[in-house]
């Protein structure tokens, strides 16, 4: 069936400021660009779109996708604004819970709260006795509760894991902080996750980004959820039915090589095999995030490596031996020095692209090292209005320089998609794109945080649609309106060009349409 879409304004993307009348679409793909005289006769149905605007389907870089579905099923702290209000939603949550059942909650962060209290276990004894997880926003670092320790076995006497920290009191006895390896002894004891449970949290995490404007992912789940085929049998199943959804899926350290010897099937092109994943470091809102030198409030801390230089080195390795290139999370500047070590090492299969996620903090040398590799940045741009003011006494003021560099970064040349790291980020792109521009938040009136690293509205809305497609090396298919292209598109309200900039995020989503077909629309 041939459509034709008018009645809007479509920014291509093919060039800044550049716009059409009208598109026909057949068979999931743009077939022709034009204006409605043009294009009327050529039409077996029409879909007026009101006077609305259409961008390129947007695409959130990065994130976890079954993980953003968990946090919306589950217990959301995200939202609490102080300790006491913590406290009240942990207190009327999971009234009748079986002493039994975990008692897990999602997203608290100390750093919205005035007084940056985080709860010690004692205090989580008083609300349940059931074991009690609760992470904190970065997935980093969690709190639990007495009976949590007790069934990981984690006591006074026992040590440090290589790779984490158990935070203790005076008396040196667990705090019920855990850091990184530490909150992964606790991780691991939880119930392992049926079929339907993915399912449903996928289902509803699809349901909910595509009511956001979102028509794809570059997500991590793969390796979260026991064997491997209990995610990868709920993506296939999800998407590309009745949820026509595009996923490029990383594939975990852990269940890489389990995935490519069995030779796993990939429901194509919803479900897309990405790079080896795995982590160097951990997060600045942890402490964890590995740096060259010590923390600015911490002078005995750099941070936690969660591998070592074998253990990188090897996994480098193995992915090259399967002719694949490999996504790094570095957030700290040591790390992203240990990726380039050891990708420069071991170089990436031709015609292929390492990944580097976050890169939060760089330096000019690791900067010079990066522009001769084949790589692309996943960034973040609400890490800057999520992390500021206090990321600043974490570091010092005198490494910014390279610090959320996003305007520098794409000035040099480099291939930059914008993603949320949803859960750990609200995934509304609009969110994202307002993060880019302005370097606040919404409801904060100053010039942004490292000012000087605002993108314009262009360069904001290309990282999460020409930008994203082309980190998953699909730029000649996705990201722009353009013959030839997937019929993937994000229809606004008002225009993310010309709107009050403050405004952006309360733009409403019109329709989401993926392949041609509408998958959301706001009057349904």
């Amino acid at each position: 069936m041939k459509t034709l879409w008018h009645n809007a304004v479509f920014y291509t993307l093919q060039k800044e400021g550049h716009t059409v009348d009208a598109l026909l679409t057949e068979n999931g793909k743009i077939t022709k660009i034009g204006s409605y005289e043009q294009l009327k006769d050529q039409a077996t149905q029409e879909i007026n779109l009101q006077g609305a605007f259409v961008y390129p389907g947007f695409i959130d870089n990065h994130m976890h996708i079954i993980g953003q579905g968990e946090k919306l099923l589950r217990l959301d702290l995200s939202q609490a604004t102080s300790s006491a209000d913590m406290m009240d939603q942990l207190m009327h949550a999971y009234k009748d819970l079986p002493e039994d059942e975990w008692f897990i909650g999602e997203g608290w962060n100390e750093n919205n709260f005035p007084d940056r209290k985080i709860f010690t276990r004692y205090e989580l004894d008083t609300i349940t006795k059931s074991p009690m997880l609760l992470k904190r926003t970065c997935w980093h670092a969690a709190i639990v509760n007495s009976k949590a320790l007790e069934l990981a076995g984690i006591t006074k006497d026992t040590p440090d894991p290589d790779d984490g920290v158990i935070e203790r009191d005076e008396h040196g006895e667990p705090t019920g902080l855990l850091k990184e390896g530490a909150m992964h002894r606790v991780l691991q004891l939880l119930p392992e996750p049926t079929e339907a449970y993915v399912t449903k949290a996928l289902e509803t995490s699809v349901d909910h980004l595509l009511s956001l404007g979102l028509t794809g992912v570059v997500t991590d789940d793969l390796g979260y959820y026991g064997n491997y085929q209990t995610p990868l049998q709920a993506f296939n199943n999800v998407l590309g039915g009745k949820r026509k959804f595009r996923t490029h899926v990383l594939r975990h350290f852990s269940v890489f090589q389990q995935l490519t010897d069995e030779q796993a099937t990939y429901n194509s092109p919803w479900v897309e095999p990405g790079e080896m994943k795995f982590f160097i470091d951990g997060a600045f809102g942890g402490s964890t995030a590995l740096l060259s030198k010590p923390y600015a409030d911490d002078a005995e801390n750099i941070g936690t490596a969660v591998l070592t230089d074998e253990e990188l080195e090897d996994y480098v390795k193995t992915a090259r031996s399967y002719g694949e290139a490999v996504a790094i999370h570095v957030i700290g500047d040591l790390a992203t020095e240990k990726a380039l070590d050891v990708i420069e090492k071991y170089p990436v299969p031709v015609g292929k692209k390492d990944r580097l996620i976050h890169v939060v903090l760089l330096r000019d040398d690791l900067v010079e090292r990066m522009e001769k590799l084949p790589i692309v940045l996943d960034i973040q741009p609400a890490f800057v209005p999520s992390d500021f003011p206090w990321v600043q006494e974490r570091l010092g003021n005198d490494r910014f320089d390279w610090a959320y560099a996003w305007k520098k970064l794409l000035d040099k040349g480099f291939i930059c998609g914008g993603g949320s790291d949803a859960p750990i980020e609200d995934p509304n792109p609009l969110l994202g794109i307002h993060a880019a521009i302005t370097r606040r938040l919404p409801i904060e009136q100053h010039e942004g945080y490292l000012p000087e690293q605002k993108l314009s509205r262009y360069e904001a809305v290309q990282l999460f649609t020409s930008g994203a497609a082309a980190t998953i090396g699909k730029e000649h298919v996705r990201g722009c309106l353009a013959v030839g292209f997937d019929a993937d598109f994000t229809i606004l309200a008002e225009d993310v060009f010309s709107v009050a900039v403050d405004h952006i995020p309360a733009i409403t989503v019109v329709k989401t349409v993926v392949a041609g077909e509408i998958m959301y629309d706001v009057h349904a």
